[in-house]
């Protein structure tokens, strides 16, 4: 019997299982602000880690893969907080959230090595996929970090998460989309491509595997003109908020 077209033969390793990829076109949820009943018509919802899957739904798992959760950083291995020259520490000035150090193998393997288990904890939770947010965290490293490096280190996270049968998104980092089967990635999830003119460059490598955030009124007007009857597209505010907290936004094409 043929498998359906949701389904992905992963070959990266020889226990990998097939892995269900979210579906297209979809009614789509971005929670990672905090979890809350997903709107009527929602299919597909992000949660953060901590939270519970949404009961009968398709769950992407979100993980901060690249850096550092803010005040979390007593929880990683001082040489795996990348460093400048100086020693110190390099910040994400935008999130306030300090790099990890993926410019050696070995770093990258105990890098990776804690981010699978969050990965494993996704899967136990009943996640069918996980999100690693920062991939392009290498553009802010002050040249510390380069894509090789970047690359090399999602591809001990992908190969994980499939032989744990879950799919694994490219978020964002459009240049590296064109690699994204070298790297096992399976879908994207991107944020404004609508507004900076990316979803092409997704679709491209992924198809209509392609999850869109929007967070404002005109880059939501973009997407949806583009590919409003391709791709899942939502609106959400900057600070992701709950439903029914202040500054909560959510609209669909």
């Amino acid at each position: 019997m043929a498998l359906s077209a949701a389904l992905l033969a992963v070959p990266s390793t020889a226990s990998a299982a097939a892995v269900t990829l979210p579906p297209v076109h979809a009614g789509f949820d971005y929670q990672i602000g905090g979890a809350y009943t997903p709107p009527a018509g929602v299919t597909v919802v992000s949660r953060d880690r901590a939270a519970a899957p949404a009961a009968g739904l398709y769950n992407i798992c979100y993980v901060n893969a690249f850096q550092v959760q803010p005040g979390e950083e007593d929880d990683w291995d001082s040489d795996l907080l990348l460093r400048d020259a100086n020693g110190k520490v390099v910040i994400d000035e935008d999130w306030g959230e300090a790099l990890l150090d993926l410019r050696t193998d070995a770093k990258r393997k105990r890098v990776a090595a804690k981010v699978n288990g969050w990965i494993d904890g996704c899967k136990a939770k009943g996640y069918q996929a996980i999100e690693p947010d920062n991939y392009d965290s290498y553009t802010r490293s002050k040249k510390l970090l380069t894509a090789s490096n970047a690359q090399a280190y999602i591809r001990l996270l992908s190969s994980h998460a499939h032989a744990q049968g879950v799919a694994i998104a490219q978020k964002n980092t459009s240049e590296l989309a064109g690699s994204r089967v070298a790297n096992g990635l399976d879908f994207a999830v991107a944020e404004e491509c609508g507004t900076w003119d990316e979803c092409g460059d997704y679709t491209a490598a992924f198809g209509n595997n392609v999850i869109v955030i929007e967070y404002t009124a005109s880059g939501l007007k973009k997407a949806c003109s583009g590919w409003g009857t391709k791709l899942s597209i939502v609106q959400r505010d900057v600070d992701v908020s709950p439903k029914g907290t202040s500054g909560y936004v959510r609209k669909t094409c």
